[in-house]
């Protein structure tokens, strides 16, 4: 490969590339967020071969190794440089599982080593803080502080992905739902207990859903738990990332240190914290494999050395 310059991929490859995303799609369940995260990426890849002269049927592993040292150099991340070479191996496997090759050049490439960094979360007394500027938004009975309270609590009590929340069907918030069924990741489905504060929060939501289905005006909101006037139908990641960045200002948390992605990690330290078991919370989570999850043993290992120095017999003698 010549140059490090970007060229319009090939038609002939990105035709490849759009069969294995129709299989992710049919085979996997691959969410849409996911096919276009895996588009975004193989058509990066597509164009750096046609920069240097080559085309995905005859790419080889020297290629490969040359368009993972250009996202070094262009100062992409550890972990953005793995996701992309899964992506690279996943591609290459399908090509050679649909005889377009007889070879996968990935196979024998070592990937960027990951570095594991702690997730950031809240303490409890800040979910506290944030719970009760949520609240205060509800008492005034405007709609939309009614549902700001219901997504945060929500959000805490079951610790889903936000795609998963903003996207949970009307027949979510009917009844007094005890368990949510959550579609995740490769359409798994799990069920996740709700708490009485949550229950309480989308009881409360429910009388003033029709406020915001009414300003939707479309038949499609009518099936989502948060229906929107927005081109999908119901509420969306970044609108929701923003309401919880207003509700942290009001609860004096820096928002630059607040995402739904902190309020899942908070659940999941919380209720280590609190005894929960490992594979518990990997089941509530929606981690297919625990290793994923293992990412809070942190929280394991602090909580079990508190419990030798309470009760062994010999921690009070040191």
């Amino acid at each position: 490969m010549a140059s490090d310059a970007r060229a319009a991929p090939a038609i002939g490859g990105m035709r490849r590339v759009e069969a294995f995303l129709e299989m992710l799609s049919a085979e996997r369940g691959a969410a849409g967020n996911t096919l276009s995260a895996y588009r975004r990426d193989l058509t990066d890849y597509l164009s750096a071969l046609a920069a240097g002269g080559l085309a995905v049927e005859t790419a080889d592993r020297t290629a490969i190794g040359h368009y993972l040292d250009q996202l070094k150099s262009a100062g992409l991340s550890t972990a953005t440089a793995a996701r992309r070479l899964s992506a690279l191996r996943q591609f290459h496997q399908f090509l050679v599982s649909d005889r377009v090759r007889s070879d996968d050049p990935t196979r024998i490439i070592e990937g960027p080593k990951r570095t594991r960094h702690l997730p950031r979360t809240l303490s409890i007394d800040s979910v506290d803080d944030l719970i009760r500027a949520a609240q205060s938004l509800a008492d005034t009975g405007k709609p939309e502080g009614v549902r700001t309270l219901c997504l945060i609590e929500l959000l805490y009590a079951t610790g889903l992905r936000v795609s998963e929340l903003v996207t949970l069907p009307a027949q979510a918030g009917r009844g007094d739902p005890r368990v949510l069924i959550v579609r995740g990741k490769g359409g798994r489905e799990r069920m996740v207990p709700l708490g009485q504060s949550a229950r309480y929060a989308i009881v409360g939501y429910m009388e003033t859903r029709d406020h915001f289905l009414q300003a939707a005006g479309r038949v499609v909101a009518e099936k989502y738990l948060f229906p929107s006037d927005g081109k999908l139908g119901h509420l969306t990641r970044q609108r929701f990332g923003q309401i919880l960045k207003d509700v942290a200002v009001l609860a004096h948390i820096d928002p630059a240190s607040l995402s739904p992605h902190s309020l899942r990690h908070a659940f999941a330290s919380h209720l280590l914290e609190r005894g929960a078991d490992l594979r518990s919370v990997q089941q509530m989570l929606g981690h297919a494999d625990i290793s994923t999850t293992q990412i809070y043993t942190h929280v394991l290992e602090a909580r079990l050395k508190a419990l030798v120095d309470m009760h062994h017999p010999l921690a009070s003698r040191r």
